[in-house]
């Protein structure tokens, strides 16, 4: 017997009308399924007269679901009933005046927020393409872009409409207001810390500014923290902890495909070992995460910002920048990580490291080496499952390969990488 989940929901039987909230919830979204006659451990218990609880079931959701949702009864050979929702043309759908959605493997009641989306939804209308409530806006910072990008010296009415960030007479679009110099859209948050997250070495939050202004601002504060000038001989050579072309692609990612309907700032987290990028979104209707992490992301939650992104060169062809990130890693042992969940969607990019011909323990310890400025032998003990005989046979041979050097004496000793 399958497990409860997002679109599948045990009851034991029909006499609480509680499954009226998940009908309304199944059909809100991505439809779902109802089996009666299970109880909450999963057993199948069946019903004594499961034809006339189809009477009942169909005439408790006629009643008290509206508009009427899509949706069929079954009875099945073990006394049980399943009730197949279909996920709606005419949402939202109420119970007692109020939409709910599922959460997990509970049925919640939607805020306001979210009910604004599902109606958006139903009318086919994206957050971007609704007109603004600011309308008193500015777009120096896209001209400026435009300029030195295109050549394009004004960016007049006619260029905004084009863009779709002017809806005629109706004023600008949400879409306009994320590229005006100033407007009331949430940014980024940045924060660089130390060996802990105790230690905040510096903390800045970017927002009420161009979406332009939000990727420049973001990626000098990368530049500052992961690229340094390496001077060899004549030349200065710059050197990048993380790769440049990486975190381009997914601070555009996260901007370009966050939910700006949802007042939270994306999150950008600088460690001495990564880069973690936590955008506020889930991913579109019809992708699904193996979609995303293949690099097929071809339906776009903003396709005006995108196409802006995109004529500004800023990106390369839509739905390859999980692509680019994996390939800017090709070379390095350290590889990105993507993490998913209903609402956020995480990038991880680790520093990157060559392929030193290191065996897996040695390497094990090499990388918790590369994340401080030195341990001792207690210290890496604490974080791996070797011996303290193994931890100095590796150590030793790490020196051996002029990879690790040594600090301190007795019990102040240190070892860090060179």
């Amino acid at each position: 017997m399958a497990e409860e989940s997002r679109t599948l929901e045990f009851k034991e039987n029909i006499n609480s009308k509680t499954f009226l909230k998940t009908v309304s919830a199944f059909a809100n979204y991505e439809g779902g399924t109802i089996i009666f006659g299970i109880n909450d451990d999963g057993k199948v218990i069946g019903l004594s007269d499961p034809r006339e609880d189809c009477l009942r079931i169909e005439n408790a959701i006629n009643d008290n679901i509206s508009p009427k949702p899509e949706y069929s009864l079954s009875v099945q050979a073990d006394h049980t009933i399943l009730l197949q929702v279909e996920s709606g043309l005419h949402k939202p759908y109420f119970y007692k005046s109020k939409a709910y959605k599922r959460n997990d493997t509970a049925t919640v009641e939607v805020d306001t927020e979210e009910l604004k989306h599902i109606i958006m939804e139903s009318k086919n209308i994206s957050f971007e393409e609704i007109v603004s409530q600011e309308q008193d806006l500015t777009f120096q910072k896209l001209t400026d872009r435009f300029q030195s990008t295109l050549g394009l010296h004004t960016v007049n009415d006619d260029t905004l409409k084009t863009l779709n960030l002017l809806a005629n007479e109706k004023g600008y679009t949400n879409a306009g207001a994320i590229f005006a110099d100033h407007n009331q859209f949430p940014g980024i948050d940045i924060a660089r810390f130390g060996e802990t997250i105790s230690i905040i070495l510096k903390r800045a939050t970017l927002e009420h500014m161009s979406i332009l202004s939000l990727y420049d601002q973001a990626l000098q504060y990368f530049k500052d923290t992961y690229e340094y000038e390496e001077i060899k001989g004549f030349e200065r050579i710059k050197v990048e902890k993380i790769p440049e072309e990486a975190f381009r692609e997914a601070v555009a990612n996260a901007l370009i495909h966050r939910d700006w309907s949802v007042n939270a700032n994306i999150r950008i987290a600088m460690f001495e070992d990564r880069l973690e990028i936590v955008s506020p979104e889930s991913l579109p209707k019809g992708v699904t995460k193996e979609d995303y992490l293949r690099g097929n992301l071809s339906i776009l939650r903003n396709p005006n910002i995108a196409d802006i992104f995109f004529r500004l060169h800023l990106v390369e062809k839509f739905g390859t920048g999980i692509i680019r990130i994996k390939e800017s890693y090709q070379d390095s042992m350290s590889k990105p990580a993507f993490e998913i969940t209903s609402a956020t969607v995480k990038i991880t990019l680790p520093l990157l490291t060559k392929d030193l011909g290191l065996q897996e323990d040695e390497q094990a310890v090499y990388n918790l080496l590369s994340r401080t400025t030195g341990k001792s032998i207690s210290d890496i003990l604490k974080e791996t499952p070797f011996s303290r005989t193994k931890v100095k046979t590796i150590i030793g041979k790490l020196i051996d390969k002029n990879l690790v050097s040594i600090e301190g004496k007795q019990r102040g000793t240190k070892y860090l990488l060179k």
